[in-house]
């Protein structure tokens, strides 16, 4: 058994393979050869004429596969799985790399689209690499899950401004999880983090490789610190961008970062507010922040109709603001701008129509479209650290948060359907390793807070920090177009490299 599988094993549950090697030890000594060792089926990606993604990767050259995988990894020899990937394989021999797995974040975010936008800001390193997308399990192409729930958003809803309003987020939560556990029982405990990255490894061993690179974003940065954890010595080059260190990863996902989301806001309004002749949302900040506290007090009453088929409430509605400060470039802003001018209209009981990109995100928000995500989401995020508060924490903890931070404390702090999940298969992932690596992230990411990225790069004292002073964006490389960003990233995947001091760039 080579040492991934042994350290596979271990992780997961030492006992069990124990017992279990005990009795077939002489029939199959190595009871994750076939998965290891598997032959990767390339095909092309397109799955129809439909396919806009798949046929965007074949014209691209790229190709894709199915990695099966177990369900269980205390029992390989039980139910599998598989694991969609795409390959933009190097073209650059004589100075290959090797992999570059690339992950969205999320959780549950789809990543087999990656190697395309990734090789535009790469350039010509991109040529030194295999670039590889991967759909993590239960997500996009892979094996799916869809726990059939009737809203899209079981995350990011808002606790509302009274205990009645509260109650109705503890039904909703208490329902969900019910469902999810009556449609998908039999799955949830393996969909996790962990598994995920155990996934990776075997990714890893069915390509041939002795080691992986590493791009991940957001969730991605924890799943990579998750990576590195179970697999130490599998790991070339490390970027981790918007750093979400395994202490900050919580079920509620905001917890922690009302302050930086309330200081977006301000930004926002106040960049709103100089562009009052454009958007007509108020001439100063204060004014700004007047027009969105009147939205959010007129959904309390009563929703606001979007259309013929929306309907904003005080839980739902908050997500919509708070979805729009994760950057401060002018376009993502100016986004946020326009729904909150059809928004106010809305508030004011006047009739109005979304534009494409506010339907289809309205959709996702409030309709069965957005189940199979959300479930996804939520059950990575249960399945990794759910725990049992009592019903009555987290309304205790909106009512403290509220006055601070009106906007995003009872959003980050109500009550998920975490509460009512079955608790983790394993305990979360505690590091006690130090990994090069290169880290990113902007001093007031509303996201993944900067001091998460401190933290790492104290955890991590190989690795370093890149930092860029005064951005308030969730996302830097190839994300935010920062030609320093871009280019201190381009620089250690073309050289292997890390700065020898932490470097910073301006926003």
């Amino acid at each position: 058994m080579s040492t991934s599988q042994r350290i596979r094993a271990f992780a997961a549950c030492a006992a069990v393979l124990a017992a279990t090697a005990t009795t077939t030890a002489a029939a199959d000594p190595d009871p994750f050869a076939r998965f290891d060792g598997q032959h990767v089926g390339w095909h092309a990606c397109a799955l129809g004429a439909g396919d806009e993604l798949g046929q965007a990767l074949d014209a691209a050259g790229a190709d894709c596969a199915d990695i099966t995988v177990p369900l269980d990894y205390t029992n390989p020899g039980g139910h599998t799985i598989t694991v969609a990937i795409s390959r933009l394989k190097a073209t650059d021999t004589a100075h290959r790399v090797g992999p570059l797995l690339l992950n969205d974040g999320g959780p549950a975010g789809p990543s087999l689209h990656m190697p395309l936008t990734k090789s535009e800001v790469m350039g010509e390193v991109a040529d030194r690499y295999d670039l590889i997308g991967m759909d993590p399990r239960f997500v996009g192409r892979s094996t799916p899950l869809d726990c059939g729930w009737n809203l899209g958003s079981a995350f990011l809803r808002s606790a509302g401004t009274n205990l009645t309003a509260y109650h109705e987020e503890v039904t909703v939560a208490r329902k969900l999880a019910e469902r999810c556990q009556r449609t998908q029982g039999d799955v949830l405990p393996y969909v996790t983090t962990r598994n995920t990255a155990r996934d990776m490894d075997v990714i890893r061993a069915a390509l041939g490789e002795e080691s992986l690179s590493y791009l991940g974003y957001s969730y991605g940065s924890y799943l990579g610190e998750v990576y590195t954890q179970l697999f130490p010595g599998h790991t070339d080059r490390m970027v981790l961008d918007g750093v979400n260190p395994p202490e900050h990863y919580n079920q509620t996902l905001l917890r922690g970062a009302e302050a930086a989301n309330e200081a977006a806001l301000r930004a926002w309004a106040s960049w709103a507010a100089a562009r009052h002749a454009t958007y007509g949302l108020g001439a100063t900040r204060v004014e700004v922040l007047a027009t969105v506290d009147r939205i959010l007090g007129a959904a309390t009453q009563q929703p606001l109709r979007i259309g013929e088929a929306y309907l904003l409430d005080e839980h739902v509605l908050p997500a919509l603001f708070i979805g729009g400060l994760g950057s401060d470039l002018d376009e993502r802003r100016a986004d946020l701008a326009r729904t909150v001018r059809l928004l106010a209209r809305a508030a004011d009981r006047k009739p109005v129509e979304p534009p494409q990109g506010l339907a289809q995100q309205l959709e996702f928000m409030l309709t069965a479209a957005g189940s199979a995500p959300s479930s996804q989401m939520t059950a990575i995020l249960c399945g990794d650290v759910a725990e049992r508060r009592g019903v009555g924490s987290y309304w205790r903890a909106v009512e403290k948060s509220r006055e601070r931070f009106p906007l995003a404390g009872p959003l980050a702090n109500n009550i998920t359907p975490c509460e009512f999940w079955d608790r983790p298969v394993e305990a979360p992932t505690v590091l006690d390793n130090d990994v090069p690596a290169l880290l990113l992230a902007a001093t007031g990411d509303p996201r993944t807070l900067y001091a998460g990225a401190e933290a790492m790069r104290k955890q991590w004292p190989s690795s370093r920090l890149l930092t860029v002073k005064g951005a308030r964006q969730h996302g830097l490389y190839g994300e935010y177009g920062n030609a320093c960003v871009d280019e201190r990233v381009n620089t250690y995947l073309r050289t292997g490299r890390l700065p020898i001091q932490d470097p910073t760039c301006e926003a």
